[in-house]
């Protein structure tokens, strides 16, 4: 039983280029200056895969919220506009929303 546990415990999940890449870009895109300056440049990495690059740039593009400069030198500049008084109330009414649901649907 104890050399089970022993290999159970090496065993770990290996993150994918994918979550890598987007938890860098996350990781960016919610650091505290970029978010006072509401943009910031992600630049490619020599490991980001070109498939990794693609599908994380292109669901950034497909995000209203968000503008995309692509520069020369192969990085990306991503800018948002602040969100209006409206819009965070929004969030939060919908987030308070779904939590209600989640009491609702526990099943304690």
């Amino acid at each position: 039983m104890e050399k089970r546990n022993k290999v159970a415990s090496n065993q770990r999940h290996e993150m994918t280029g994918l979550e890598r890449l987007g938890l860098r870009v996350s990781s960016m895109i919610n650091h505290p200056i970029a978010q006072m300056q509401r943009w910031v440049t992600i630049h490619r990495l020599d490991t980001d895969g070109e498939a990794e690059w693609e599908e994380v740039m292109g669901l950034l593009a497909e995000t209203p919220e968000l503008d995309l400069t692509f520069n020369d030198d192969e990085s990306v500049t991503v800018r948002w506009e602040p969100q209006s008084a409206d819009d965070r109330d929004d969030l939060i009414v919908d987030k308070d929303c779904e939590a209600e649901k989640l009491e609702e649907e526990a099943p304690f």
